[in-house]
């Protein structure tokens, strides 16, 4: 008997198609038992990777983790197993989840859930104000007529989130002279301030999750314009459920790219059982299919086109393609995650007036100065 063990983190849209699966597919593969666990979303995102490959053949992970896979070749690259199937998974990626799991020209991982910054709201809620929001002027002035009925706007900014917020607005480049130019800082930050003046109270203590179970069991936030989309509440039929839509950019471009990767560990006893496995969840026949119906959000394109799925889910994939294709890729270089731990609390701290921009602009340049070319300094 092989038996393959899992760590997935902790909300149905990660372990709900992941649990689901077990039962077919090991049905469809006598002498093959697999087993799932679960960490939380602190810890898929900002966690330690290294400790936990010892125990797991199959983890699901955060892409900015892939640099400190890459260097020290933690996972297994899936380039030897996927032969003429790497074109054909490369083209059913949505926007650039891919290449988020690519470095030094080898896959490590597959994109089995895509996601980013997207909006949301409550549509029976926001139908009192008119339309949905396309510019950052547009949500200021429904978040003052809300205001006027007692009812807020949504921002989760909890340090992890307020810092995915400040790359979201502020088009960083990885290879400029400074990451984050100055002015861009300060200019997002007098945004976020506007809309956390107009956002609910609890705001600074939600991230997305938190937020949205809000929404869906009180009737005061009306509209979010920043922060992950979650399928599982468009999908809803019972009581309140969210509609999602496009961020309110320009094009709706710069919305900062989420979602999770499923990579096989280099100390795994079973690489090709666990390979088979993860081409098997990740495979656009099973995404469109068991894997949404269980409450998964599919990294394959096919899924997200698919008129059934979007009918099942309140049309949360068409609804928000626009903005995924054109989304941020945060930088993979190993130490990536060290310098977005640093410098989330900083990002909170400025959105909610404690620091200034500047101050905040300043230091995020030179850490990430520090962390990826160390014998620089910034001027």
């Amino acid at each position: 008997m092989t038996r393959l063990r899992g760590l997935a983190w902790d909300h149905r849209r990660c372990w709900g198609p992941l649990d689901a699966s077990v039962g077919p597919y090991c049905a469809a593969n006598p002498g093959l038992e697999i087993e799932w666990d679960r960490r939380s979303l602190y810890e898929f995102g900002e966690g330690a990777l290294g400790p936990v490959l010892g125990a797991y053949d199959l983890v699901v992970f955060d892409h900015p983790f892939i640099g400190d896979i890459a260097q020290d070749g933690l996972m297994v690259p899936f380039d030897a197993y996927l032969s003429e199937q790497i074109r054909f998974f490369e083209q059913d990626s949505v926007g650039p989840s891919w290449l988020s799991y690519e470095k030094n020209g080898r896959q490590w991982a597959l994109p089995i859930d895509a996601a980013c910054h997207v909006a949301s709201y409550r549509p029976d809620l926001l139908e009192r104000y008119g339309q949905v929001p396309r510019t950052h002027e547009e949500v200021v002035k429904l978040g003052r007529l809300a205001r006027k009925d007692g009812k807020w706007l949504g921002l989760p900014f909890v340090p992890t989130d307020a810092m995915c917020l400040l790359l979201t607005l502020t088009n960083p480049q990885e290879d400029g002279e400074q990451f984050i130019a100055r002015e861009m800082v300060e200019q997002a930050v007098a945004q976020l301030r506007e809309l956390a003046a107009l956002s609910h109270p609890n705001s600074s203590k939600w991230n997305p999750i938190r937020c949205y179970d809000h929404m869906i069991a009180h009737d005061d936030v009306v509209y979010v314009p920043f922060a992950f989309g979650y399928v599982n509440y468009a999908s809803k039929t019972d009581g309140p459920y969210l509609r999602f839509a496009d961020v309110p950019t320009t094009r709706s471009a710069g919305a900062l790219l989420g979602g999770a990767g499923i990579g096989v560990s280099a100390q795994s006893k079973h690489r090709q059982e666990a390979i088979d496995y993860a081409l098997f969840l990740c495979s656009p026949e099973h995404q469109r299919g068991d894997y949404v119906r269980a409450g998964g959000q599919p990294g394959s394109l096919a899924a997200w086109k698919d008129a059934e799925v979007n009918r099942f889910s309140g049309d949360f994939f068409s609804s928000t393609l626009r903005t995924i294709s054109s989304s941020y890729l945060r930088p993979t270089h190993p130490g990536f995650i060290a310098f977005f731990r640093e410098c989330a609390p900083r990002a909170a701290a400025a959105i909610a007036g404690d620091i200034a921009a500047a101050e905040l602009a300043e230091y995020v340049n030179r850490l990430y100065c520090e962390t990826t070319q160390p014998e620089r300094s910034v001027a």
